[in-house]
């Protein structure tokens, strides 16, 4: 649900803290590959068909020869995967960074931040003929959102510091996935949306949308750019330690092969998320693979939006101790 509260009744510096925007990371060489483990061990990994984690597709090849069995269970939204994280359905899951801050506010502790996936640019997508070039432009308008989502909190962010009221549009509530956006704003039920890819290039390349260039909201100090994170639970990154190292490490060799060469990251997002190739190299291009998010814009994030109401209790001093870099360091050579 939203916040009852406005979101312009959260001050502005609140959401101008430690969270400095950040920039995909990466070292100078991918460490060695691992040796294959003594025991075969299995992974159960939580995840969403979208084009970010086009690595995904890439891992199985590296993982099988490693000892490392990899069972894939494909979810909606990245708070269902949360919430099969939580409940010991999952070794590892990617989320949004606020579901870090969320779980630990609900008492669930069995759960560490390993690293970003990727960032983007993000706009407002409009419908044909509705006038979107400036952020009071909003003002009156029909807003598809999915409250709660990562793509919500950067909306909600930016426009805390853009100073426009969360009650100066019609925010309308959008379940399940992203199609259910484009269907919304394709019949004309919304005047845009605020969603994720591929849903955002499919109303662009069919021609009933457009992407507002003006209302770019991934650079908000409080949230950044991030799209997302992956996380296990504390429970696997001890018990299955090896594995998951192996993990990390044939994901960070799938990112690099598709950041290196734009032309197979747009088959491979083709192939995982089913889109036609098309489609798939437009909504790759803002893409950048790589891990941005950091514990220090987490728990910014965790504070500033506890201070709004949508996180219960603020966990951002608990955040430093759910988060492991050592598995991308090792992956890494480091």
């Amino acid at each position: 649900m939203l916040p009852r509260r406005s979101i312009t009744a959260l001050p502005i510096a609140a959401l101008l803290g430690a969270a400095a925007l950040a920039k995909p990371r990466r070292a100078s060489a991918l460490a060695a590959q691992p040796a294959p483990l003594a025991k075969p061990e299995a992974l159960t990994l939580g995840y969403q068909k979208v084009g970010h984690l086009a690595p995904f597709a890439l891992v199985e090849a590296d993982l099988g020869p490693l000892g490392v069995n990899l069972r894939m269970v494909e979810f909606a939204r990245y708070a269902d995967a949360r919430t099969a994280l939580i409940s010991g359905s999952l070794d590892l899951a990617t989320v949004g960074p606020a579901d870090l801050a969320i779980a630990l506010a609900q008492g669930a502790t069995d759960i560490v931040g390993l690293t970003g996936v990727g960032s983007s640019e993000k706009y407002v997508i409009g419908r044909n003929g509705v006038t979107l070039d400036s952020w009071n432009d909003l003002r009156g308008k029909k807003i598809a959102i999915a409250p709660g989502s990562a793509v919500w909190f950067q909306f909600a962010a930016t426009l805390t510091e853009k100073g426009i009221p969360y009650n100066s549009f019609t925010a309308v509530n959008i379940q399940g996935g992203g199609a259910n956006f484009d269907q919304a704003l394709k019949r004309g039920e919304v005047d845009a949306i605020v969603t994720w890819e591929p849903f955002e290039s499919i109303p662009v390349i069919e021609g009933y949308g457009f992407f507002a260039r003006n209302l770019e909201y991934s650079r908000s100090r409080a949230v950044g750019a991030e799209l997302g994170m992956l996380v296990a639970t504390q429970t696997a990154a001890r018990a299955k330690k090896d594995a998951v190292d192996r993990f990390i490490w044939a994901y960070a060799k799938a990112q690099r092969a598709l950041s290196d060469d734009p032309a197979r990251f747009a088959e491979a997002y083709a192939r995982f998320t089913g889109l036609e190739l098309n489609v798939a190299r437009e909504a790759a291009k803002p893409i950048t693979l790589g891990g941005v998010v950091t514990p220090e814009q987490i728990a910014a994030q965790a504070r500033a939006f506890h201070q709004l109401g949508v996180v219960p209790r603020d966990v951002s001093a608990e955040i430093p101790k759910h988060w492991d870099a050592g598995f991308v360091a090792r992956a890494n050579g480091a």
